[in-house]
């Protein structure tokens, strides 16, 4: 059996499903399942499956674990939903700490351990021709908040003003373009910077602060596409 600090950590606010295993600060293992671009989402059907793979790969069994982490997005509303009930869940039946992590803090984190000296940007694929951003200092401090906004708006919201800032995540690529003409850099579209790692995911889930189970919330940004849908049909009856 693995003893010291043994945390579980996923996320599942993109189309892929991320888990990742640390011990006392150290990632032990990672599963992910990242569907193709034609391929759903595979949340429900793979999430715990790649737990109990992690688990096993580790050596280390469910009674073992000392804290859970989940990604709180933004992102999908269905991959959310099953991310945050799985983890509320599980923390409730192995009586464990439940912390929950900023998926697009995930990625800034991932920025800043190759390069600690630019700003990072979190951008990841909103849909409806938006983004959601989110943007931290070359020290971790938080500068913008995660909001939702449209390619034309992208650089302004980053605060291009010629310091050096890397922007990476699904949204990143899609946008590139946009960025780039505003002196944001983003990694090539090869690079695992624009992916969700275990290693960061449970870093975060690591140091954050635990939280009572109904205070575990998505962070949808938005409102979700069937919630608008709903208002926009009643609007125009």
């Amino acid at each position: 059996m693995t003893t010291g600090a043994t945390v579980l950590a996923f996320d599942t606010a993109t189309e892929a499903t991320i888990v990742g295993l640390s011990v006392d600060g150290v990632l032990i293992c990672e599963r992910a399942d990242r569907p193709s671009a034609d391929e759903r989402p595979r949340h429900a059907e793979r999430l715990l499956m790649l737990c109990e793979e992690a688990l096993e790969q580790a050596g280390v069994g469910w009674s073992d674990l000392s804290r859970i982490g989940v990604g709180v997005g933004p992102g999908t509303f269905t991959g959310l939903r099953i991310g945050v009930a799985t983890a509320r869940g599980l923390a409730q039946g192995l009586g464990v700490e439940l912390v929950p992590v900023s998926t697009l803090e995930v990625l800034a984190l991932q920025v800043r351990s190759i390069s600690p000296e630019v700003r990072s940007a979190a951008v990841s694929d909103a849909r409806r021709g938006e983004a959601f951003i989110a943007v931290w200092g070359a020290d971790g401090s938080p500068e913008v908040a995660p909001a939702a906004c449209r390619p034309g708006d992208l650089v302004e919201a980053l605060f291009a003003d010629g310091r050096p800032t890397l922007a990476a995540g699904a949204g990143a690529l899609i946008f590139r373009a946009e960025l780039e003409a505003g002196g944001i850099e983003v990694p090539a579209d090869s690079s695992e910077l624009h992916q969700v790692g275990g290693a960061a995911l449970c870093q975060l889930a690591a140091s954050g602060d635990p939280i009572g189970q109904e205070g575990l919330l998505p962070d949808y940004v938005r409102e979700p596409d069937a919630e608008i849908a709903l208002q926009s049909r009643s609007e125009n009856q």
